[in-house]
């Protein structure tokens, strides 16, 4: 059994819990469930990434980001919206869907400026709150992107929360490519270590009871 291809949402779930990541990821027994915050989420993507590539006008209910969108659309170089991106195990640039595709990820936007060396890299976020962030996906996002554009020594990345107009940033340069790719590929070698032993601990947490859909799970709320 392979993990690959992993992404950063599979490193996520599977932090949370491996057991949930088991039934839900490998076995696919509960199937993925659209919620009304999902819903608005996907809306978001699909106007932003209009706005910025066809220079369609936002819809109503999003003109309060308009302003942050403007401010990334002046920014110096080409850009690219839901950028799909992968790198084989052997780190090097493939296809999203290639079939040695070991990593990949997807950029709601990034902007490329070879010029300069310099990229940007935005995610956008629909919650109401930055407070939980994680910056690991810039992190693998930065990755890629120094993987397909070796002209680009620097990248700069936020999660955008649009909602409560917070961005969290961070920078990276292609000197620390190698340090990045082996705290990530330690975590993928423990994913990939329970896939092959069939080893998948359950790690209860506070949302165990009323947000876990793995019943057969001891600490799941319904047992």
């Amino acid at each position: 059994m392979s993990i690959a291809p992993w992404s950063f949402s599979k490193a996520e779930a599977f932090e949370q819990c491996p057991k949930q990541f088991y039934h839900e990821k490998i076995l696919q027994e509960y199937p993925f469930v659209e919620t009304e915050a999902i819903r608005y989420g996907n809306a978001f993507h699909t106007a932003a990434e209009e706005y910025i590539r066809d220079g369609t006008p936002l819809p109503k209910m999003f003109d309060y980001a308009q302003a942050m969108l403007d401010s990334l659309n002046t920014k110096k170089g080409v850009k690219l919206c839901e950028e799909k991106l992968g790198v084989t195990e052997n780190l090097l640039p493939c296809g999203f869907y290639d079939k040695e595709v070991w990593y990949r990820g997807i950029a709601d936007l990034l902007i490329i400026n070879e010029e300069d060396g310099l990229a940007w890299v935005i995610d956008y976020k629909t919650g109401k709150s930055a407070k939980y962030a994680d910056k690991g996906q810039l992190e693998l996002m930065a990755l890629l992107v120094f993987a397909h554009y070796p002209k680009i020594t620097h990248v700069r990345a936020g999660l955008l929360f649009v909602v409560s107009n917070d961005l969290v940033k961070d920078s990276y340069a292609d000197s620390d490519a190698g340090m990045l790719w082996t705290k990530w590929t330690n975590i993928y070698s423990i994913m990939q270590t329970a896939a092959k032993r069939n080893v998948w601990n359950a790690r209860p947490s506070g949302l165990c009871k009323r947000h876990c859909p793995v019943t057969v799970c001891v600490h799941n709320g319904s047992n």
